[in-house]
């Protein structure tokens, strides 16, 4: 399980292209993460950094906390905001400062 007060890109990168589940939306929403990028040192340590995944057109999740399940991260509430629309879907961007 990961503690998102200290987690890093890094150990997030091992897990791009990897689907994670939205289990707190009926029925559960996968979503792939796409991209991780680091945003420069940021008030935690290890730096700030996003998370970007795509998921399906329908249904679209809203911005608010979803909890986020994966094999090895466990479950993680997670504020995700819609960022864009494209022909795949919507994707939603998490931000770590």
């Amino acid at each position: 399980m990961f503690d998102l007060t200290t987690v890093t890109a890094e150990q997030f990168a091992k897990f791009q292209d990897q689907e994670f589940v939205i289990t707190s939306a009926e029925p559960p929403v996968t979503l792939k993460l796409i991209e991780v990028t680091k945003l420069g040192t940021g008030e935690r340590e290890g730096g700030a950094f996003s998370l970007l995944w795509q998921g399906p057109q329908t249904p679209a999740l809203t911005q608010e906390i979803h909890k986020l399940s994966h094999p090895e991260t466990g479950d993680q509430d997670l504020f995700l905001v819609p960022v864009a629309q494209k022909e795949a879907g919507f994707q939603y961007e998490a931000v770590f400062t």
